[in-house]
């Protein structure tokens, strides 16, 4: 029952919170988007001025009613402090850091104020995720990253960021829960595979490979001792002019294909994360690399931007739906 109660409240909550702050990527904090409430200690605190009161009143002592009085003042001003520590900010999104699924990324936040002042105890936090203090001291901005579990690739919308204050007694927890529209870029997680399973094409346009070949003729070598028959070259042996082999060499295309068709039998989310793990290894040599996905081809190149575009492609395609949208009752969807 309790947990039906708890399952229902939440539906309800996120419904409003999502009508009252609605998605953007900057948002000035206000009455509207602001919320108060006891802490702990605060239930404890009132606890405490409620039995002050019932003893003043009890044994009609002036001096346990002024207590009580001075205990509800401070109560008060402290209402007022809490809120004004958190009034008057705006936070903005700036950008997050791509990352791989299952390892941590970071997004970059601003926090700024028209008027430099104090601030003390600001605590920025992701549903489930480790939160990040920080303080601005007369300053106009400061930047704050915030850490944040990537659990699968593509497009990631952690949903609504939790900032929160207990200042400046602990009494009362100042909160908001805010969508800045954050679509963090996943990659794939990448499984890596020994060298040999990454190769370039038999034959291309490439520099010529000097071993052993049969496609074009080089030179010719010393005849050694067990050298096939076939490659004598008998028209220099006809003229008494030795005994010689011919040599040949094929052309080697060095450039390297990630292929979708070089991984059969695997599943979409295993065939990415393998191509990813061949595009990590293939990238750090001087080779050029291309991509073949189902009704995608990226042709071979080797620099930073090539690398990216490919690493988004991998991110991107067939993007998995959300499923894990009804665990996180603050994203950008209601539950």
């Amino acid at each position: 029952m309790v947990e039906r109660f708890g399952k229902f409240f939440r539906y309800h909550f996120s419904h409003w919170v999502y009508g009252r702050i609605p998605p953007s990527r900057s948002i000035a904090l206000n009455n509207r988007s602001l919320f108060i409430f006891p802490s702990k200690a605060g239930f404890g605190f009132l606890l405490l001025v409620l039995i002050c009161w019932l003893m003043a009143t009890n044994y009609e002592n002036n001096v346990v009613f002024a207590i009580t009085c001075l205990l509800i003042s401070v109560f008060v001003i402290t209402i007022l402090h809490s809120f004004s520590n958190l009034s008057g900010l705006k936070l903005s999104f700036v950008r997050a850091t791509p990352a791989f699924a299952g390892e941590q990324l970071v997004v970059e936040l601003v926090l700024h104020q028209e008027q430099s002042r104090y601030r003390e105890s600001l605590s920025l936090s992701f549903l489930g995720e480790e939160a990040v203090a920080t303080t601005l001291h007369d300053q106009e901005y400061i930047h704050v990253k915030v850490p944040l579990y990537a659990p699968r690739r593509g497009i990631y919308n952690p949903g609504r960021l939790t900032l929160e204050s207990a200042y400046p007694l602990g009494l009362l927890r100042v909160w908001t829960k805010l969508d800045l529209d954050i679509g963090c870029l996943i990659y794939p997680q990448p499984i890596f595979t020994s060298p040999e399973t990454v190769n370039a094409q038999s034959r291309g346009n490439g520099p010529l490979q000097m071993g052993d070949g049969s496609e074009d003729f080089v030179g010719l070598n010393n005849y050694q001792q067990g050298d096939s028959l076939k490659k004598i070259a008998w028209k220099q042996y006809a003229k008494e002019q030795g005994m010689y082999t011919k040599h040949y060499a094929d052309y080697q295309d060095e450039r390297i294909w990630l292929d979708w068709n070089d991984f059969p039998g695997l599943d979409r989310e295993t065939r990415l994360s393998r191509l990813c793990g061949s595009l990590l290894q293939v990238s750090a040599t001087d080779k050029a690399y291309g991509l073949r996905l189902p009704g995608i081809e990226i042709l071979p190149d080797n620099n930073e931007e090539h690398r990216l575009k490919i690493l988004r492609e991998l991110a991107l395609f067939e993007e998995p739906s959300r499923g894990d949208e009804e665990e996180q009752p603050f994203r950008k969807k209601p539950l």
